[in-house]
C-alpha cells in the first residue's frame, strides 16, 4: 500500500501559497522549488506529509514541512494547518 500524496502545484494552491495553480506550476517547471533539498522540474511529483519544501515567495526563501494534505482549497487557516514553518 503507498502512502497517500497529492500533486506539488496542486497542494502549493491549495497551502495558498500562491494565488494560482497555474503560477504554481510555473515555478515547479522552472525549478524553482526544492523537495527534501533536491530541485524538481515536475508540477506532478507527489508530496507527502513530512516531506520538506523550499521555495520564493516574494523576496524571500521559505522552507516548509507539508504536516498534511489538502482536500480543497479552503481560507487561509485551515490552509495554514497543512504545513509548518521551519528555520532555513
Amino acid at each position: 500500500m503507498t502512502a497517500p500524496s497529492m500533486r506539488l502545484d496542486k497542494w502549493l494552491w491549495c497551502a495558498r501559497f500562491y494565488k494560482t495553480r497555474g503560477l504554481a506550476a510555473d515555478l515547479c517547471d522552472a525549478g524553482r522549488i526544492r523537495v527534501n533539498g533536491q530541485v524538481t522540474e515536475k508540477a506532478h511529483y507527489a508530496v507527502k506529509p513530512g516531506d520538506v519544501l523550499t521555495l520564493p515567495q516574494g523576496s524571500r526563501v521559505r522552507v516548509i514541512e507539508v504536516l498534511a494534505l489538502a482536500e480543497r482549497r479552503g481560507p487561509a487557516p485551515e490552509a495554514a494547518t497543512l504545513f509548518a514553518e521551519r528555520d532555513a
